[in-house]
């Protein structure tokens, strides 16, 4: 019997096999388009109207909700923050008048842009994403 330096624990962990995708059991096309219905949302940025945001995503998860099960879950996830994100844009903007909402309005466009960036490349590496300050009205 060969002698090792290493512990019984340490002799049965095996090294971790990479597939390149953090869940390959979840299909390539759907974690491209929950990849896609995250970012939908940021339809809101080329046409500027608030409910754009919202639109884009509610679409694509509506067309693609019944294909796979990880599409529905990021589809809603998408929907509920882009409706979250209509909301305090809306209270930021009254708060103009009080000089806040100078900050808030580019606060939240800021907050959106980076929380979808991050979610789109979950979605894309089959992990699902919660999204934070966001209020969930599709459940």
């Amino acid at each position: 019997m060969a002698e090792t330096n290493e512990t019984p624990a340490e002799q049965n962990v095996k090294p971790e096999q990479t597939t390149g995708a953090e869940h390959p059991e979840i299909q390539r096309d759907a974690r491209m388009w929950a990849m896609i219905c995250h970012l939908a949302g940021l339809a809101g940025f080329v046409i500027p109207v608030i409910i754009s945001g919202i639109i884009a995503p509610l679409v694509i998860w509506q067309i693609k909700k019944e294909d796979d099960p990880f599409i529905d879950e990021n589809g809603k996830e998408a929907v509920n923050f882009q409706i979250s994100i209509g909301i305090y844009e809306l209270v930021s903007i009254p708060l103009c008048f009080a000089c806040i909402g100078f900050f808030t309005l580019p606060a939240v466009a800021i907050f959106n842009i980076v929380f979808l960036i991050i979610a789109s490349i979950k979605a894309n590496n089959g992990e699902s994403y919660r999204y934070p300050l966001c209020i969930r009205f599709i459940k």
